[in-house]
């Protein structure tokens, strides 16, 4: 029986649809075809499958959940007069004064020496991870659920909304960033909650204008275009299609601006514009002992600056792997030689 010439030509082969074999057949597709195409939880598997061949992004990660479970666990926490933390690891009270002579040299019972006033340099370290890393944490936190929809709205409606809020952050990035910092802390004083404010007001400008470009772009894709024709609601639009899919960028700029936050809070702290004097937060102790070095004191400065320059080391390189897991054109042999060094 002659074979029809036709057969095999003229025939479209739609993914998803048919028997396994033709699935089987289907000639495998790159990965950032495969990103784009894939579920979330997909796509997050694979991002976390790439960040793990990460060795010094792991390493990271690992370092600042380390510093983070210390400071967690350096003395006990109290909510509402209940004990719901009970262990200490700092050895002494990071406020008590006098529990050994004035800037004595580390030493098996002080690792980290004392300061001026006879406290514990590593209690202190120890405990103010707690003021440092909340203050990073939660001020990215709070400037991205302010920046973040500022943005997707300005971005989607666009018109006099996106004037609006375009302009009053081309207002705000006039100013530079710590500059500004100061003078919202010099308004309204000192305190955690004013300096997290103070870094909130100057912080979510940067993910809105982030978030506004990728909203931009995202908005005039197929399934955005898609759920307009069947007549889905725009917030609809913008929760389950437009956010989700421009999120990415936001996620790694948010993942370095925590380092970026801690490095402010340390500045002001010096400054003297933090946290209210003689509190245990890295920068406050290094203005406090800013004049030590001079004296050969040196452990006085030396480990909260140490301190300092771990957390934001640890969080550039998460904030690396973090952007190379989530880059759905990632050059997969990078990764490759990565794991097998």
């Amino acid at each position: 029986m002659p074979r029809n010439p036709l057969d095999g030509r003229g025939r479209l082969r739609v993914r998803g649809f048919g028997s396994d074999e033709a699935a089987a057949d289907a000639p495998a597709t790159p990965d950032s075809e495969a990103d784009a195409d894939a579920p979330p939880t997909d796509r997050v598997r694979r991002g976390w499958a790439r960040f793990r061949r990460d060795r010094a992004a792991v390493a990271g990660l690992a370092i600042i959940a380390l510093m983070a479970l210390l400071a967690v666990f350096a003395r006990p926490i109290e909510v509402g007069g209940v004990v719901v933390q009970p262990v200490a690891l700092a050895p002494y009270d990071p406020g008590a004064s006098g529990v050994a002579p004035a800037y004595l040299p580390p030493s098996f019972a002080h690792p980290f020496g004392t300061d001026w006033a006879g406290r514990d340099v590593f209690s202190r370290v120890l405990y103010g991870g707690r003021y440092s890393l909340s203050i990073g944490v939660i001020a990215v936190g709070i400037a991205l659920l302010v920046g973040v929809p500022l943005g997707a709205v300005a971005g989607y409606v666009g018109g006099w909304v996106d004037e609006t809020i375009m302009r009053l952050v081309d207002v705000l990035y006039a100013f530079p960033f710590l500059v500004l910092a100061i003078a919202l802390v010099a308004v309204f004083g000192q305190g955690f909650w004013k300096l997290v404010g103070a870094l909130v007001a100057v912080g979510w400008i940067s993910y809105a204008r982030l978030v506004r470009g990728e909203v931009l772009s995202v908005s005039e894709r197929d399934y955005v275009l898609a759920a307009r024709a069947v007549g889905a609601s725009d917030g609809h639009i913008l929760r389950r299609h437009v956010v989700p899919n421009a999120i990415a960028p936001v996620i790694v700029q948010a993942t370095l601006n925590v380092g970026t936050v801690v490095l402010s809070a340390a500045a002001l702290g010096f400054l003297g514009l933090g946290l209210e004097p003689g509190t245990a937060e890295w920068g406050s102790m290094l203005s406090a002992g800013r004049d030590t070095l001079v004296g050969g004191e040196w452990w006085v400065t030396v480990f909260p600056g140490l301190a300092i320059f771990l957390f934001v080391l640890s969080i550039n390189l998460v904030g690396d792997g973090v952007r190379d897991a989530l880059d759905p054109d990632a050059d997969t042999d990078r990764f490759r030689t990565r794991e097998a060094r």
